[in-house]
């Protein structure tokens, strides 16, 4: 299966429905990846404004 990723935080899944925020809204169409295991300590998620664990796209 394609990971997808939410239009609204960045989250990838595999589901279709976005795990953190559950809304329905993913695409296939995205690029980067970052995966944030820290949030409180990493500046580079707050700076793209992810503020729990796990994995994301950076552009959607």
């Amino acid at each position: 299966m394609v990971e997808k990723a939410c239009k609204t935080c960045h989250r990838l899944t595999e589901t279709k429905e976005c795990p953190a925020c559950k809304t329905k809204e993913l695409t296939e169409n995205w690029q980067g990846i970052i995966i944030v295991f820290r949030s409180e300590e990493s500046e580079i998620a707050k700076e793209l404004g992810f503020e729990a664990p796990g994995t994301y796209a950076i552009k959607v």
